[in-house]
């Protein structure tokens, strides 16, 4: 509104200035005054041209201007690493704060900021002595020797970091607070005494993944490692693990694929689509799961555009290269089965929020080792094998 009074009040005193110039020219030769004449009107077409341009601008600004609101107020999290220890259901300000502390010492490094990292590495280190024993002490007997060995190797951990950081190599900063941050991942796994909710009663016959698990993916191009997380996505994550384990995935290929957008598999050779049961005879279906930050419980049967909540973030958000997710016929999100797929894309164009897969697909688990892998997979590539490597006791069946 201030642009379109300012545009009118411009217009206006231009009109006055030539006004006046009229006036004054008034006693003047008809030939100078036609001139002028001309001159003015040639003026007051343009004032009036530059008035709609003002007018039409802001009508186009005043129609962007919502989705430019819409946009992120910060940069998507796209490190698999960060989101699954983000996912993690723990409730520890310190652990947290330590946490998140090391993920920013890497862009600190690249900024040069060397004494807010000084200050930073001498807080964790800090912090950490002051409550090792409390942090001891809130976890359960049986995993109290787990914690303290894990602390002790991230105390240990964070001595190479501190050195770095009072040389300033900004090139060994990264590597080092991501070691760090293994181990603060595995004390904030500690912390994890039960598992945090029960599925609805309709789904509790289906397989559950109550933890964490590894799937190594063996392939005619190389392998790669998924993180599958059941404590965000327990029946989707089981029914993947459930399937490895049966080596239901062997020597299947990748059936869809688009070159820096995703891969899928897991549709077997058939009329089925999917995973019949071999003692129910059954198709096996698994439905829709995804869980919102501030709930305990995934939501269960809908779609985030079902439930009016597009835009939302979930927990597992697709936000990283290399996040699998369930796949689902279009007309059913409670159809999923076998079909898997592993996303690739990562733009700025489609930041987490605002693209149309969260909250309309399961994610249960995101590559955390072997991304080269996934860029040299095309279509008819083959999985040579499927194995879990780790968590198989979290299967519940």
């Amino acid at each position: 509104m201030a642009n379109l009074v300012l545009g009118a009040m411009l217009n206006l005193n231009l009109n006055r200035n030539l006004d006046r110039n009229l006036e004054r020219s008034s006693d003047r030769p008809n030939q100078q005054t036609d001139l002028i004449f001309q001159r003015s009107w040639w003026f007051k077409g343009l004032t009036f041209a530059i008035a709609c341009l003002l007018v039409t601008c802001l009508t186009m600004i005043s129609a962007i201007a919502p989705s430019m609101a819409a946009l992120p107020t910060k940069s998507a999290i796209k490190d698999p690493r960060v989101i699954l220890r983000n996912a993690l259901p723990i409730d520890s300000e310190v652990l947290r704060d330590v946490q998140h502390t090391l993920e920013q010492m890497p862009r600190q490094a690249n900024l040069k900021r060397w004494s807010n990292l000084k200050k930073d590495i001498e807080t964790i280190a800090q912090s950490l002595t002051q409550n090792q024993s409390q942090l001891i002490a809130e976890v359960s007997s049986d995993r109290q020797g787990l914690v303290t060995e894990h602390l002790a190797s991230l105390t240990t951990a964070l001595v190479p970091l501190q050195e770095a950081i009072a040389i300033k190599d900004r090139n060994s900063v990264k590597a080092l607070s991501e070691k760090a941050l293994d181990y603060v991942g595995l004390v904030e796994a500690d912390f994890i005494q039960t598992f945090p909710f029960e599925v609805p009663a309709k789904y509790a016959n289906l397989p559950q993944l109550k933890g964490r698990a590894l799937v190594e993916l063996s392939t005619e191009k190389g392998n790669a490692t998924i993180t599958v997380d059941g404590y965000n996505a327990p029946i989707n994550a089981g029914q993947f693990v459930d399937l490895v384990q049966q080596g239901f995935y062997d020597g299947l290929t990748f059936t869809r694929a688009d070159e820096n957008y995703y891969l899928q598999t897991g549709d077997p050779d058939g009329p089925s689509d999917g995973y019949i049961d071999p003692k129910t005879k059954k198709y096996r279906t698994v439905p829709i799961e995804v869980r919102l930050p501030d709930q305990k419980v995934p939501t269960y049967g809908k779609t985030f555009e079902e439930q009016g909540l597009s835009g939302t973030i979930p927990v597992l958000p697709f936000a990283a290269f290399g996040t699998v997710a369930m796949a689902h016929p279009n007309d059913d999100a409670n159809a999923g089965s076998s079909q898997f797929f592993i996303y690739l894309f990562e733009s700025e164009l489609t930041p987490a929020g605002l693209n149309l897969l969260d909250g309309n697909y399961t994610v249960f688990g995101y590559v955390t080792d072997g991304k080269e892998t996934l860029d040299k997979l095309r279509l008819g590539d083959k999985i040579l094998s499927a194995r879990v490597i780790s968590g198989a006791e979290n299967l519940i069946k």
